[in-house]
């Protein structure tokens, strides 16, 4: 088995005819955000990746090997909504909104790409912005505190989801109780109106 320790992130100076001859590792980003892992290369081989803790890898960074030989590290497709707007008003209200509830988001001028997630994609199109569902590949914006993902890691991530899911629909007049079934109300979050919450 491979194994790698160190890595060259992205932009670099390694030239693309020495690129073009490594071997792929193509992932997607909850794979990409592990600084210990084991996983196939594209040609069947398998690594295992010993990182800082921390690391969070981003297609086109290199993975360094012993021997000095590299493996080039891709985004791999994975299941997103791609959000665009009419006005950068009404993408920037998005962005607040996917903020407040500490959604990783892959920004550009233009649009907006996240996770797939049902409940995400009703409240963007409530907020009059376009979403669409695409298989493309996911690179969320590093974030102010690391990595820039989400701490799946954190049992509460879900009911705190829920419960600030259930005060956007109460300050909005509809009510979904079929999706929004659990509450925690020692961390709620600022309601879309600028009230913050019991």
């Amino acid at each position: 088995m491979l194994t790698v320790e160190k890595y060259l992130s992205a932009p670099h100076d390694i030239p693309a005819a020495q690129i073009a001859l490594a071997p792929r590792l193509t992932l997607p980003f909850s794979e990409r955000s592990k600084s210990r892992l084991r996983a196939a290369l594209d040609d069947g081989r398998e690594v295992a990746v010993f990182l800082p803790r921390g690391t969070v890898l981003r297609g086109g960074d290199l993975l360094v090997l012993d021997d000095g030989s590299y493996i080039e590290v891709r985004a791999a497709p994975e299941s997103v909504l791609q959000v665009t707007a009419s006005d950068a008003h009404a993408l920037m209200r998005a962005a607040y909104h996917l903020g407040n509830r500490h959604t990783p988001a892959e920004i550009d001028p233009t649009s907006l790409r996240l996770e797939y997630d049902s409940v995400l994609a009703e409240m963007l199109a409530r907020l009059g912005v376009t979403v669409t569902r695409a298989d493309l590949p996911f690179e969320p914006e590093a974030g102010a505190y690391g990595g820039g993902h989400r701490h799946g890691h954190d049992a509460t991530f879900a009911e705190d989801h829920a419960a600030a899911q259930a005060l956007f629909e109460q300050h909005h007049g509809h009510s979904h109780d079929h999706v929004y079934t659990r509450h925690h109300p020692h961390h709620a979050h600022d309601d879309p109106n600028g009230e913050r919450g019991p």
